[in-house]
């Protein structure tokens, strides 16, 4: 038996399930909760889509773990912001946070998509709006937490953070208009 052969290991159902979340990151940003197969995921993960059922029951638990993992990223990022913020004023932690999450969506516009279309789906889609709504909790419990900020500065991070989404889902920033400097004002892009 040839070496490489016999060093070949094979991956765990973790390493299955991880490398399925990812791909499935892919997916659902591409075409959103409605227009995503778990047949799609499968193939794009290498795998047959009887294993990505052993992983996941369904396409709704396979999308919420999706959900669940973006807000795992966000606070992440949040938490990489806090570590290099230049005071420890709510002012200097939000604005790092702030930072750090332009930073994130610019890197990972998956994860912007992920969002957006979680946001939809929650309207009309109890088991989302659930974990939507966990999502949103703690995130906003952390952001209160580690900046220290009153409800009005917290409010307005989340509040620039969604203009955020809207400024990238429009490319506001790249349309020379009235309407796109206004809403773009002050927004940072990387």
């Amino acid at each position: 038996m040839p070496a490489a052969a016999s060093e070949r290991r094979l991956s765990t159902a973790e390493e299955r399930r991880e490398t399925v979340l990812r791909t499935a990151i892919g997916a659902f940003a591409a075409r959103g909760y409605y227009g995503t197969t778990t047949g799609e995921v499968a193939k794009s993960a290498g795998i047959s889509q009887a294993y990505v059922y052993r992983l996941f029951p369904d396409k709704e638990a396979l999308f919420l773990a999706v959900v669940e993992h973006s807000f795992a990223r966000v606070r992440e990022r949040f938490a990489d912001g806090v570590a290099e913020a230049k005071g420890s004023t709510p002012e200097a932690v939000l604005s790092a946070m702030g930072d750090a999450y332009a930073h994130l969506i610019s890197e990972e516009s998956t994860l912007l998509l992920v969002q957006m279309h979680a946001q939809c789906a929650a309207i009309s889609e109890p088991s989302v709006r659930e974990v939507f709504q966990r999502g949103v909790a703690r995130t906003v419990e952390y952001v209160r937490g580690v900046s220290g900020g009153s409800e009005e500065q917290v409010q307005r991070f989340f509040a620039t953070g969604m203009l955020c989404h809207l400024v990238m889902a429009t490319r506001a920033d790249d349309v020379d208009a009235p309407w796109a400097r206004t809403l773009s004002n002050g927004i940072r892009h990387y």
